[in-house]
């Protein structure tokens, strides 16, 4: 089978890796990709957000199946261009992607398939999203509406802050037109977890759970970025509260989006609140998430090409998967400066040693090769990931590797797995 894989990040280098080891595979090509994809999958100078080249190049070169990693094609319509010409495609349509492109559109969904979630208040006139904000007090959250790449969200503990968040998305506009329309709502307590699900635009199956580290320091502090670090499973999703998530949150939001119009296929994946074993969504995404993937893919044990291919096709009932008896985690290593600005073109060595560390793989995010040396390219650079017998062998394993890198330009977190390990002990 000839598949495209269309994305540049460690999710997809992930997905690639995986996909590269389907007995089913025959080529596998890969746009817009990085200098790790192109190791395994031939990489294609085409943006993952060029509709129409993307299209013709399926066209072209008689693709069998596309997968698409990231959301920003998928909200715009590149599902869609390509069923259109005849090709299965995993990802949804993009009037299933406003579940992702569309913040505001999503809570309307919540609220009206009765999914647990926080009271919100969604808004286009900053005054009267200040007067919200007035009225329901801190701590509370504010968000950009659209997509800005995981850092559309604030968390404000006093009023002034979010008045101040406010003026940030909405007369600042430091997110863009995604801060056209913002949602204001609840600050949920309890603890993060992010729940993946498949769908076949009928049913949904259980995929597995995972724990990000959004904040950019130790200790969960400082600025909220795309993910410095996850592990999986994830211990507080137990199997009750998996269950709990599917029959509240996953299920009425397919059934809800098929009842629209709009059958979901591809990966929902729920950002989740979870407070004495009662899970809440904060937010959907229609795609796997990054480098909550890299753990997954780590963990699978299927021909993940099978599965997905039979998602796109309305046959998730004919496959079946499992998953290793084991724990993986991963470390993202970002560049100086990274949520802010930061300098690309950096030289990166002592990945092959890294790679030599038992249990680790090392994915590429933000990189490109150049005269035979990989050069740091992005903000998230590398997802060092390792499995283990436990978070806490994983994480030594993880660590272990981050040391063998020589990138005197870049940074991790050190305490990824934390909460998990606190319950080990």
């Amino acid at each position: 089978m000839k598949v495209l894989l269309v994305g540049s990040g460690g999710r997809e280098h992930a997905l690639a890796w995986k996909l590269r080891q389907s007995p089913r595979l025959g080529k596998l090509y890969c746009a817009p990709g990085n200098a790790g994809i192109a190791q395994i999958a031939e990489c294609v100078p085409i943006g993952a957000e060029d509709v129409a080249k993307l299209v013709d190049f399926a066209k072209d070169h008689a693709i069998d199946f596309v997968v698409v990693g990231p959301e920003a094609p998928l909200t715009l319509g590149l599902a869609d261009r390509l069923r259109e010409a005849g090709f299965p495609v995993f990802g949804p349509s993009q009037a299933a992607a406003q579940l992702e492109g569309s913040k505001a559109f999503m809570k309307d969904l919540a609220a009206k398939a009765g999914i647990p979630t926080a009271w919100y208040g969604r808004f286009t006139d900053i005054e009267k999203a200040k007067a919200f904000v007035r009225e329901k007090g801190a701590p509370i959250v504010v968000k950009a509406s659209g997509l800005a790449a995981g850092k559309g969200v604030i968390l404000c503990p006093t009023l002034q802050e979010a008045l101040d968040a406010v003026d940030l998305m909405m007369a600042k506009r430091e997110f863009g037109s995604a801060g056209d329309e913002i949602v204001i709502e609840e600050f949920l307590t309890g603890e993060e977890a992010s729940y993946f699900a498949l769908c076949d635009g009928q049913r949904a199956v259980a995929f597995s759970a995972a724990q990000d580290h959004k904040a950019v320091g130790d200790g969960d502090t400082g600025p909220n970025t795309g993910g410095m670090g996850a592990y999986s499973p994830a211990p507080v999703a137990t199997p009750d509260v998996e269950a709990k998530i599917m029959e509240r949150i996953v299920k009425p939001a397919v059934t809800g989006m098929a009842d629209m119009g709009a059958p979901f296929t591809g990966v929902l994946f729920a950002g989740l609140m979870i407070k004495d074993g009662e899970p809440k969504l904060i937010e959907f995404n229609v795609r796997f998430g990054d480098p909550e993937c890299q753990v997954l893919m780590s963990r699978l044990d299927g021909d993940l090409l099978e599965i997905l291919h039979a998602a796109a096709l309305g046959r998730l009932d004919q496959v079946r998967f499992g998953w290793k008896d084991e724990t993986a985690l991963v470390v993202v290593m970002a560049a100086e400066g990274y949520p802010g600005s930061y300098k690309k073109g950096t030289v990166i060595g002592g990945l092959n040693e890294a790679g030599k560390v038992e249990g680790v793989t090392v994915f590429h995010a933000g990189t490109k090769g150049q005269d035979g040396q990989i050069l740091a390219n992005g903000g998230r650079v590398l997802g060092v990931t390792a499995v283990g017998s436990s978070v806490k062998q994983a994480q030594a394993r993880a660590y272990q590797a981050v040391e063998r890198i020589h990138w005197p330009e870049g940074f991790c977190r050190r305490d990824i797995g934390w909460r998990a390990i606190a319950r080990e002990a």
